[in-house]
């Protein structure tokens, strides 16, 4: 049977709880330091088993409750409410015999009941202060309801849109990244982890899961320590410097080790060359996986691996609880190593302030006080406003202040989960505003949508697609909602062609040879290839899986209540063959050329260019960028120079710029990208207005990998390239005369 939780007041009685006493640091290392030498083999292998509550994979509640009792088990994850935390963590701090309170962790990637977009979707907003924003929202309502941790930011850098789990990082930068992911552990974590509203941040998936093989989960690319130092590492290294408590391993092995043996990343780089004093986990499963890599022999071969390599956490292989104690007794495994790892693991419950407060004040109460409040439903809608890219437009949006009857046309007009996208935690499909009810609102009473779904996602009949097509006729402006499915994106969800699923390319033609001035809004986790559909709409708009709010923010915008602001953190493809496409590619000795010429490094039957490349956006109004000006042309070792950029608004709307900068070493030891994003900011201009914006360039910004521990910039000139997005971008000049 549940346990009923007991009041805080019951707990300090016991001694477990000094509410108003402060605790020094060397009283909290005693304390850590007390607990290790009480602890018996089997107590310190359960402080390092990580196990799942989710039902499906407990045969019965009751058998975690029973080994909870015992103490073999650290830490739960994917919990459900205050009500289910608080009973779970009453009964480590009473029933055990140490009285340790558990981690408590969950999957919270885009909001926890107020969903916000995806994690790439918010990396197209390339605003810090609202994605920080909204890791505070989820993590306030997380902490609400008692959990303590929360597994994101996925820092995984991704050049290949076949991967499902791009939908969950920040695109393809490693710049963007390290920015994206400073910002969400600092929404996280907050600038003191006790407090209650507050959860460590564990960041994924160290170092290089990103690095696929054809797209497919769980696969991995054979790399250099420069690649990965260069590419994969840098948003990980970001995440340390701001303070993350806690990494996971990567599934995948890049260079033939699977990260959780290896050694070399998480302990040589992670804890030796960053610094890093937190916690690693596993993912799940990963040490019990290991004999299908081929580099261990059995359970007992891969925990110790797994534990000498630096992995604290071993989530849900119980690898650690069942062969820990047997490794030491037998002499394979010394117990100082696993002494560290509990040492570093009670840490971490010690700063969070379980020793003090195991339920770290929550309750259903709390639940109801600060979970899915209108304020936080606001902070979703002006997130989703931000992460729209707009592709295409020509003179389609916004739509007139006339027009009073729209037809939405689409499976994914009125899609509420498909709207929330994958990994939604506790986001509930019903409580969605799907597009459909967001035009409703917004047109009012005197509007009127006219709504057909035209077929399902990976499907329509002929009938279907002429009904939807009698709609368009019946009304003045078109909203045409294709995509994916919400599942269609994500973990295990790779897809091997990125067209728009089932008959919705034949739907769409069908809909556009109507003559109605339509706009398409693509619903998707990740870069589709959209070449068929740029050549034959005239607007499209990216809406990407905007959640809880996504409706009223597409709807505001369609009628230019807002204007786009979105710019891509991927490039997207003309064709799935281009793949891997990405902006800071090296360069080649035979680079393409247009129109296409034989013996160089461009394709036969297509493009070498991205249809829509990195950084790009358009908005309501159009700007013209300046060539960038220095304020020096030399740069000596130690200065810092300055690139300006005069940017006007040409339009007759006001209208936001995004001026991006791009470097490239033009002489280096090793051969550097063609151009690598180092800096970007917003600009706000008034119709017909010009103004200057200035960004740094410092020796840090074109230093690179020289050897594998040689870090540091090489003299020579220096490309300085700014402009509206990677493609399109005016070169000047800087010398690097250390």
């Amino acid at each position: 049977m549940p346990v009923t939780p007991r009041p805080l007041a019951a707990l300090a009685v016991l001694g477990l709880i000094a509410a108003h006493t402060p605790v020094s640091a060397a009283e909290r290392r005693e304390r850590v330091e007390k607990l290790i030498s009480e602890m018996t083999l089997e107590e310190k292998a359960g402080q390092l088993n990580f196990v799942s509550i989710v039902p499906v994979l407990e045969p019965a509640y009751e058998d975690v409750t029973r080994r909870i009792a015992e103490g073999s088990v650290g830490g739960l994850f994917n919990v459900y409410g205050a009500e289910q935390t608080r009973t779970l963590q009453e009964i480590a701090v009473t029933k055990t015999r140490l009285k340790i309170p558990m981690i408590l962790a969950m999957d919270v990637i885009h909001g926890y009941r107020t969903v916000f977009p995806t994690p790439l979707a918010q990396a197209a907003s390339w605003d810090m202060a609202a994605i920080e924003n909204a890791e505070r929202v989820a993590t306030v309502e997380s902490t609400a309801a008692g959990v303590n941790m929360i597994f994101t930011p996925m820092l995984d850098v991704s050049r290949d849109p076949r991967w499902g789990r791009v939908v969950e990082g920040a695109g393809e930068s490693p710049w963007l990244g390290a920015r994206i992911g400073e910002a969400r552990v600092r929404g996280i974590q907050g600038a003191d982890l006790k407090k209650p509203d507050n959860a460590a941040s564990c960041v994924k998936h160290f170092g290089a899961n990103g690095a696929v093989e054809g797209g497919r989960d769980y696969s991995a690319q054979d790399l250099s320590t420069r690649a990965l130092k260069s590419v994969y590492l840098p948003p990980f290294e970001a995440a340390s410097r701001a303070g993350v408590r806690c990494f996971m391993a990567a599934f995948n092995a890049t260079d033939g080790r699977p990260t959780i043996t290896n050694r070399h990343l998480l302990t040589d780089v992670l804890r030796g060359e960053w610094g890093f004093t937190g916690v690693v986990t596993s993912d799940f499963q990963a040490i019990k996986e290991l004999p299908e890599h081929g580099t261990a022999a059995d359970l007992g071969d891969s925990a110790r691996q797994s534990l000498v390599a630096g992995a604290d956490l071993d989530m849900e292989s119980r690898a650690y609880v069942k062969e820990v104690p047997e490794l030491v007794k037998a002499g394979r495994l010394d117990i100082a190593v696993v002494d560290e790892a509990v040492r570093r693991v009670l840490t971490l419950k010690d700063d969070l302030g379980l020793f003090e407060d195991p339920y770290r004040g929550a309750s259903a109460a709390r639940e109801k006080r600060e979970i899915f409040t209108d304020a936080q439903k606001a902070a979703a809608q002006d997130m989703a406003e931000k992460s729209f890219v707009l592709l295409k437009n020509e003179g389609v949006l916004p739509f007139a202040p006339d027009v009073k009857r729209v037809a939405l046309i689409g499976p994914l007009g009125d899609a509420g989960a498909d709207t929330l996208g994958p990994w939604a935690a506790r986001g509930e499909p019903n409580e969605v505003v799907t597009l459909r009810q967001g035009l409703e609102r917004r047109l009012g009473p005197d509007g009127e949508v006219l709504a057909t779904h035209g077929g399902a996602v990976e499907n329509s009949t002929d009938e279907e697609i002429a009904a939807a097509v009698e709609t368009a006729r019946r009304s003045q402006a078109v909203v045409l909602a294709v995509g994916e499915r919400f599942n269609q994106s994500g973990e295990s969800a790779a897809r091997s062609e990125l067209g728009l699923p089932g008959h919705q390319e034949k739907l769409v033609r069908a809909v556009l040879a109507a003559g109605k001035p339509t706009v398409v809004v693509v619903f998707a986790g990740r870069p589709l290839a959209l070449s068929s559909l740029a050549e034959r709409a005239p607007a499209i708009l990216y809406a990407w899986q905007p959640g809880t709010m996504g409706g009223p923010a597409l709807a505001r915008l369609l009628m230019g209540d807002v204007a786009p602001k979105g710019r891509l953190p991927m490039s997207f493809p003309s064709a799935v063959g281009q793949i891997p496409i990405h902006h800071d590619a090296l360069p080649t000795g035979r680079p393409a050329e247009t129109p296409i010429k034989p013996f160089t490094t461009g394709y036969g039957d297509s493009t070498y260019a991205a249809l829509y490349p990195f950084g790009y956006g358009l908005t309501y109004t159009s700007f013209t960028f300046g060539p960038p000006k220095l304020d020096r042309e030399r740069l000596a070792k130690g200065e810092n120079a300055a690139v300006s950029v005069a940017v006007r608004n040409n339009g007759r709307r006001d209208g936001e710029a995004v001026v991006q900068l791009y470097l490239r070493p033009r002489l280096a030891e090793v051969s550097q990208p063609m151009r690598a994003l180092r800096g970007f900011a917003r600009v706000a201009l008034k119709a017909g207005e010009t103004k200057t914006v200035e960004l740094p360039v410092t020796e840090a910004d074109f230093s690179y990998w020289k050897t594998e521990t040689a870090f540091g910039a090489t003299p020579g000139p220096i490309d300085v390239m700014t402009g509206p997005d990677a493609a399109n971008v005016q070169t000047t000049t800087l010398t690097y005369a250390p």
